[in-house]
């Protein structure tokens, strides 16, 4: 049997062997991250509060417990995803062509960068703004008292959007590349997309206030504007090599 092609079974085997891998890599590395740096892993995610003195409570017996476990889950996959991206593209690149293994080893690492950075900014702008504003600002006169597991699940869901929300440039490079969208028809459905950016702001925000969901939707109409210029970048640069290509042909012939 040839190189190029595999039974049935045979890559069931290697999918099995890439969900075994990466579940231990993803178990070891939680069980590291719990032992090792839970407890100061906890600290910084709950810094922005005890900045303001606010207390962080646990209400139920073994809540702090199974929130280390969570936490510790979560970074525990965080440090495994190398490991689980190099399985993955060990079983799906030998079926692609040379050009998409080349675009999908640059795209890869620049989508993971650009997630981090959006975990990153709201940390460090968006978060803290959000929680004075909620916490002191609107509760002036009485004492919050949130518990860590509530905390927690504001948490994810306030920085997985915003990590999201921060490929939408790669997105316009992708449709851009594919043919799919152009930098005037990004232009030309600019208002449609500040819109859309509002309603996901309101949809995506774990609160129901007007700034938490402005912090999210300002960000996301410049990411926009982002996607239109890396948009005309790569349209001018696939057209020029189109052309370029097109007068070779014509002096050849």
């Amino acid at each position: 049997m040839d190189g190029k092609t595999m039974p049935l079974a045979g890559h069931l085997g290697e999918l099995r062997r890439v969900v075994i891998v990466s579940t231990i890599a993803l178990i070891a590395c939680a069980i590291i991250t719990f032992f090792a740096f839970g407890d100061q892993l906890l600290a910084f995610l709950t810094r922005p509060l005890k900045e303001l003195d606010v207390p962080v409570i646990a209400t139920r017996v073994g809540e702090a417990f199974i929130t280390k476990i969570k936490v510790s889950l979560l970074a525990g996959f965080i440090l495994a995803f190398p490991v689980m991206v190099w399985q993955v593209l060990g079983f799906i690149l030998p079926a692609l062509t040379r050009g998409e293994r080349r675009l999908l080893l640059v795209l890869f690492p620049l989508s993971v960068t650009l997630f981090a950075t959006g975990v990153a900014f709201a940390y460090f702008t968006v978060f803290p703004l959000t929680v004075r504003f909620l916490l002191v600002l609107v509760t002036e006169g009485l004492q919050p008292m949130i518990t860590v597991r509530d905390y927690l699940s504001f948490v994810l869901a306030f920085f997985i959007p915003f990590g999201l929300v921060f490929q939408l440039p790669l997105a316009a490079f992708v449709l851009t590349r594919m043919g799919l969208v152009t930098p005037r028809w990004l232009v030309k459905k600019r208002k449609y997309a500040l819109l859309v950016n509002f309603i996901l702001a309101a949809v995506l925000t774990p609160g129901s206030d007007v700034i938490s969901q402005l912090m999210m939707a300002l960000p996301m109409v410049l990411l926009y504007e982002a996607g239109v210029v890396v948009s005309y970048l790569v349209y001018r640069f696939y057209r020029s090599k189109v052309g370029n290509k097109a007068c070779m042909l014509e002096v050849s012939t």
